[in-house]
């Protein structure tokens, strides 16, 4: 059966070459899919850092608030006036900078000694206006800070009186971590890479031979059903594999494309990263294979065989955005789900965290179980799917 198996291995895996155009684009894809990663990670990383080096305040009235402004400029922050229409740009994000709103009696105030009311406007739609409104808060907390303490000194007070406690902060995540947090979509592209590299290849062994009238005759030589199957699910998984290695390698040197500073100091992605993503993903690309031609194999057509692994396509594709999205970190369960069990693990690998061999093996044996059930459906199928 070994032979049988092998043989129509290289078959399958032949045919799969064969393709040059369809080969061509995944393995381009594969390849540039980490030096495109890095390249909008990186642009995302510096477009903050340069808002952040800019300091610049946009406000409007600024002229009403003369003591103000002096606080701002000697903070080494940029003053800029508001522009005509702030607030509808603010609203249509075309304004990335949250708008500072001075009223006109705000000298007034300060001099009878109430607090004048000042306005930042913000976007709960603009992302960007949303994270500038954090720096622009913490100055205005330390003006009025600056200004109590000048009413105490007048009054001959100690602005110590004041202080119940003194707050410090300190941050506890490592630079791996934080490189992590910044890079939490490559194992989302990564696993991306490896499904869609598989999914031609399996609906093509299955439905596509199914299609073509290839099927029947290949199920007329004496070789064990369970050999055919092991065969052409053995070409299947081998090009998610190539997939998998090219797209984990293709990171090596998409690091040299890094515009930021601070993100090629933190992210490090060597070749035992590469190799533990690999090993992570060999049972998740065997299983893909077998859940893909277990879709496939009922299908009489290509096409519908596309349709209906759009099911497959979208539940792997939502499922590692749990840990992307998910706020309260990652639970047990998550190791209990394929395709989310590996992004956890890819994860944490980013992050500089050692892998339990037994979250490993328990990663390794759902995919293996779930593959060991479409083996049996996929086996079941085959012959009965080529006669309809």
């Amino acid at each position: 059966m070994i032979g049988a198996a092998w043989t129509v291995y290289l078959k399958e895996l032949i045919d799969a070459l064969r393709d040059r155009r369809t080969l061509l684009v995944v393995l381009l894809s594969s390849v540039a899919i980490g030096p495109l990663v890095l390249v909008l990670i990186s642009l995302l990383v510096s477009g903050i850092e340069k808002r952040a080096e800019a300091r610049e305040v946009v406000v409007h009235g600024i002229a009403h608030a003369p003591t103000l402004r002096n606080y701002l400029e000697r903070q080494t922050y940029i003053v800029r006036e508001a522009p005509d229409g702030y607030e509808q740009q603010l609203k249509d994000s075309k304004l990335g900078d949250p708008v500072l709103v001075v009223p006109a009696d705000f000298e007034a105030d300060m001099a009878r000694g109430k607090a004048p009311v000042v306005e930042l406007l913000a976007s709960a739609t603009n992302q960007r206006s949303q994270t500038g409104s954090g720096p622009v808060l913490r100055l205005l907390r330390g003006f009025n800070q600056e200004q109590a303490t000048l009413r105490l000194a007048v009054r001959g007070v100690s602005p110590a009186v004041l202080e119940g406690l003194r707050v410090e902060e300190r941050d506890l995540a490592d630079p791996a971590s934080r490189a992590a947090q910044l890079s939490t979509l490559v194992p989302f592209f990564v696993l991306m890479a490896v499904l869609y590299g598989a999914l031609n290849a399996a609906l093509d062994t299955t439905a596509g031979e199914r299609e073509r009238g290839s099927l029947e005759p290949l199920l007329m030589n004496p070789a064990p059903r369970l050999a055919l199957v092991l065969g052409k699910w053995g070409a299947v998984a081998s090009v998610g594999i190539l997939i998998a290695v090219l797209s984990c390698l293709s990171f090596l040197p998409g690091q040299w494309l890094l515009r930021s500073e601070s993100l090629s100091a933190l992210f490090r992605f060597g070749i035992g990263e590469a190799a533990t993503f690999v090993g992570l993903l060999l049972p998740l690309a065997g299983e893909l294979a077998w859940v893909l031609m277990a879709v496939a194999i009922r299908c009489k057509s290509f096409k519908e065989a596309q349709a209906n692994a759009t099911i497959v396509l979208l539940g792997v594709s939502l499922l590692p955005l749990v840990t992307i999205f998910n706020q309260e970190g990652q639970a047990p369960w998550h190791l209990w789900v394929p395709a989310l069990a590996q992004t956890t693990l890819m994860a944490r690998v980013l992050r500089g965290e050692a892998l339990p061999w037994a979250d490993v093996a328990l990663a390794a044996g759902v995919c293996v179980l779930l593959a060991a059930l479409a083996i049996g459906f996929v086996a079941r199928t085959l012959r009965t799917a080529a006669l309809k």
